[in-house]
């Protein structure tokens, strides 16, 4: 179960890395300029696809911070009294 947990905190950068590679593609949002398309009747397209990639970058930062982020050093440091 340990190796199994350090394996995926291993492959952790990678996967966040990956998602944000995703995000700046998903960001270049081309076909929308042109589409004069309303979602709920009051939002363009546009800012809409704008706000469903704002909230993914916070799902990404959150997956950031749980995953790829390096606690168990920080903890080690402090207990080792360095």
């Amino acid at each position: 179960m340990r190796q199994q947990m350090k394996a995926s905190k291993s492959r952790g950068p990678v996967i966040i890395a990956a998602l944000v590679l995703l995000l700046l593609i998903l960001h270049q949002d081309n076909w929308f300029w042109t589409d004069a398309t309303l979602v709920f009747g009051f939002i363009p397209i546009a800012l809409f696809w704008h706000a469903c990639i704002s909230m993914a970058a916070v799902a990404t930062w959150f997956l950031a911070t749980r995953i790829a982020w390096p606690l168990s050093d920080d903890v080690e440091d402090h207990e080792g009294g360095v």
